[in-house]
């Protein structure tokens, strides 16, 4: 199994960037789905980004589409989601998230998430 550890979240205005991270322990990162997922208050959990095993095949919600780019990097255990064009309805706490499969539906071992804030 797979822990996660995420970073990276703020405060920033609409039409800004952050990049969040997350952090993997466990020796078998290589053949895990890696995603990520958010929730904003009063709204159930959603996703945002996933990206394969193989560091390739990105798949996105439409909401974040071409705003947003995910990646991995294999030497250092990390997932990253680089987040550009910032709107306030992006704003929610960002989670981690791995899975054996592709399906949305089969992610878990959910880090603590951290949270993002886009101002008007």
């Amino acid at each position: 199994q797979v822990q996660l550890v995420e970073s990276g979240g703020g405060l920033v205005q609409a039409g800004g960037s952050l990049r969040l991270s997350c952090a993997a322990s466990g020796r078998t990162f290589s053949s895990y789905y890696m995603g990520w997922f958010r929730q904003a208050p009063g709204k159930e959990r959603e996703f945002v980004a996933r990206i394969s095993w193989s560091g390739f095949s990105p798949y996105y919600a439409d909401s974040v589409k071409g705003r947003f780019t995910i990646s991995r990097d294999y030497a250092k255990n990390t997932v990253s989601l680089q987040m550009n064009g910032l709107k306030p309805e992006d704003t929610a706490v960002y989670y981690c998230a791995a899975s054996r499969t592709v399906h949305i539906k089969d992610f878990g071992s959910w880090g603590q998430g951290t949270q993002v804030t886009v101002s008007s």
